[in-house]
């Protein structure tokens, strides 16, 4: 658990970091000072300053921040500063500026995919009727199958592709099946009795009733070249931008139960278990929590990057800023709204580790 903690930690500060390096770049390049730019929160350890800007690391390793002149609308700035106050810009650039931090997550994804590609290859779904993994208390795992099993036939009706033996499984309407397999050069006759599970889409949605015994698809691993790499990166990036936006807008049609949301004791499970793989495996699962923390932060709630272009809005259909204390208000109902969000998600996390002890 303890090295759970740590990974976590160091995946969920890094990408914070990388967030946080992407609104720092853009407001460089459009002309808007940066007062601090710290790796870390809490007290100053070291540091150095660089023109008018304190580069500085702080002892709480978790992420960063950038503080920028002028950024609070209440904020009192000198007429010397007026032209890089980040208030007194035009709209798009206050858009860029903010807009880069999901950005940067969204560039951070693509990259860590493309060099996964690039030095382990593909991984493509297999299309022989191999078992690639074997669930636990399931059907399968009680009968003695085994990952690397290759079956050849359904009682007695030969199969040769993987969606052929699925089909022939989930129509067997629970009755037992007799799976004919080969392993290490032996045939073997397995006798199992599918089981009825809810059958539920990548989202979580009950679609209906599946009859399953318990079998993972197996991969096979395909090297690319750097372009072909490249590609996969892309599109893989954006497969999972599309998914993470119908999961939300599933959600909040409520077809996605609430009781999926994970917080942070899932992270850190889920990144303890991923680094033990290897580094292929915590790559991935970097690349897609960063899209998480890029796409969640776009969402229109006040104090996220999302709720800047909500106001930002509503400034360019009024054409003025909101008033301050419609601003402030805002703000606390947003804070207050992510607060509890944090909270459910941190009770959800609570109740599997308690049903998992039991």
């Amino acid at each position: 658990m303890l090295s759970s903690i740590l990974v976590a930690i160091v995946v969920l500060g890094f990408l914070i970091l990388f967030h946080e390096l992407g609104h720092f770049l853009v407001a460089k390049r459009v002309g808007v000072g940066v007062l601090k730019f710290s790796i870390g929160f809490g007290p100053k350890l070291i540091g150095r300053r660089l023109g008018r800007t304190d580069y500085v690391i702080s002892a709480i390793p978790l992420g960063g921040f950038v503080k920028m002149v002028g950024e609070d609308p209440d904020e009192q700035v000198d007429a010397e500063d007026q032209k890089i106050a980040f208030q007194q810009q035009a709209l798009w650039k206050r858009m860029a500026i903010v807009g880069a931090g999901p950005g940067a997550n969204i560039v951070f994804a693509f990259l860590a995919f493309s060099l996964v590609f690039a030095i382990y290859g593909a991984r493509v779904p297999t299309d022989t009727a191999k078992v690639g993994g074997v669930i636990e208390n399931m059907p399968a795992a009680a009968a003695g199958l085994r990952a690397g099993d290759l079956v050849t036939a359904v009682n007695g009706t030969p199969v040769s592709q993987w969606e052929k033996l699925s089909e022939t499984i989930r129509a067997s309407g629970g009755n037992p099946i007799t799976l004919q397999v080969q392993r290490e050069g032996r045939t073997l006759d397995i006798q199992l009795t599918p089981e009825a599970k809810p059958d539920r889409n990548m989202f979580g949605e009950t679609l209906g009733t599946a009859y399953v015994i318990g079998i993972e698809r197996g991969f096979d691993q395909e090297q690319v070249g750097p372009l072909i790499a490249v590609w996969m990166g892309a599109k893989q990036t954006a497969w999972w931008v599309e998914t993470l936006l119908l999961s939300v807008a599933k959600m909040f049609q409520g077809r996605i139960p609430a009781k999926d949301i994970g917080g942070p004791i899932l992270i850190v499970q889920a990144a303890g278990q991923q680094a033990r793989l290897g580094l292929e495996y915590l790559l991935h699962f970097m690349a897609v929590i960063s899209i998480n923390l890029g796409v969640l932060n776009l969402l229109p709630i006040p104090v996220l990057d999302g709720g800047h272009f909500l106001f930002f809005a509503l400034e360019a259909i009024l054409r003025r800023p909101l008033d301050t204390r419609h601003r402030e208000i805002a703000q606390q109902v947003g804070l207050v709204l992510l607060i509890s969000l944090m909270a459910f998600a941190f009770y959800n996390d609570i109740v599997r580790v308690v049903h998992g002890w039991g």
